[in-house]
């Protein structure tokens, strides 16, 4: 499959204009003592985006890192959350503001928000580029929302298949895995 095969969804004007907008909710939020965690390996390149955002609107946020897994190879979740790699910083007390790229079944999102709670956060956001209400299957909401997302499967800006398509600069679709 090559690149060509991506039928674009969301293009990057669209993701700047979307960003810059998440990143003034948040700041509106007022966010106190603020960690910002996004997910590896998907959230990545919209993590980057937003926190750039999230300082052209007066934030500072720590950042530290956290890794699921629920998908590996394929293109469905597994049903099963694994933690693969743990956050370094202190969350207790904290306001935490978890950036995913994708709210889909909803078991990473919840995995990761209790994770947070149950260490003593004192709030937890959570930031999805994109969401697939109709997917859920763990009640779990996020708090900011880029955009609501066909029953496709997704790939680029950071999003992949198999480790391959994360470089696209737009949001496209394969279709026929």
């Amino acid at each position: 499959m090559n690149i060509r095969e991506a039928q674009v969804l969301i293009d990057e004007a669209a993701l700047a204009a979307r960003v810059e907008e998440l990143a003034a909710a948040i700041a509106a939020s007022a966010p106190g003592d603020l960690i910002a965690i996004p997910i590896m390996t998907g959230a990545f390149v919209f993590a980057a985006d937003l926190l750039r955002a999230m300082h052209r609107h007066g934030l500072a946020p720590e950042v530290d890192f956290i890794q699921i897994a629920s998908y590996g190879a394929g293109t469905e979740s597994s049903g099963r959350t694994e933690l693969l790699r743990d956050l370094q910083a202190e969350v207790a007390g904290r306001d935490a503001l978890l950036i995913d790229d994708i709210l889909e079944s909803g078991r990473t999102l919840a995995f990761a928000k209790q994770l947070l709670l149950d260490r003593g956060a004192r709030r937890v956001m959570i930031a999805a580029l994109l969401e697939k209400p109709h997917k859920k299957q763990i009640e779990v909401n996020a708090d900011f929302v880029g955009f609501a997302c066909p029953d496709r499967f997704v790939v680029g800006y950071g999003m992949d298949y198999a480790g391959n398509y994360r470089h696209l600069p737009f949001i496209g679709a394969i279709d026929g895995l």
